[in-house]
């Protein structure tokens, strides 16, 4: 059965996020940062710490179980020599609270080729979609018959 990959490509899962969970090296920091969205919105935490710069990596992580994303907006993404970055947007729901992150991502290149996560500036708020908006979580519903009814 297939499942449309949670960081918004449009592809399957099975063909897009789910290789690198497995251990597949990501081919730039975007894909990198595209397969730890899919990792926070499927609960895959061993994934999120080995991807994370060991520099700078906590010693456990802990995800909230209430907490369902929704959305992932990619704004830019670059990598020269062994150094990346990513500036993006995710919103997601912490129990009856709507929330975004934006952040701008760093990544290194390790030594055994694959890219990790080494940190970021983030910047959570509040987020209010409207009850004819879109809904967040990709249906093409309005909100307010969708996730927000």
């Amino acid at each position: 059965m297939s499942q449309v990959c949670p960081c918004g490509s449009g592809l399957d899962y099975r063909d897009c996020c789910e290789p690198l969970h497995q251990g597949v090296k990501a081919a730039s920091p975007e894909a990198l940062m595209r397969s730890r969205y899919s990792a926070f919105a499927l609960e895959l935490s061993d994934y999120l710490l080995n991807s994370w710069d060991a520099r700078t990596r906590p010693a456990e992580l802990t995800l909230q179980p209430d907490t369902r994303w929704f959305r992932l907006d990619v704004q830019d993404s670059g990598a020269q020599g062994d150094e990346g970055f990513v500036r993006f947007t995710a919103y997601f729901r912490e129990g009856d609270e709507w929330l975004q992150l934006s952040e701008r991502s760093r990544f290194a290149l390790a030594e055994d080729g694959y890219w990790r996560y080494l940190d970021g500036n983030a910047d959570f708020r509040r987020w209010s979609p409207g009850r004819n908006d879109e809904c967040p979580c990709g249906s093409g519903k309005k909100f307010k018959k969708c996730c927000g009814g």
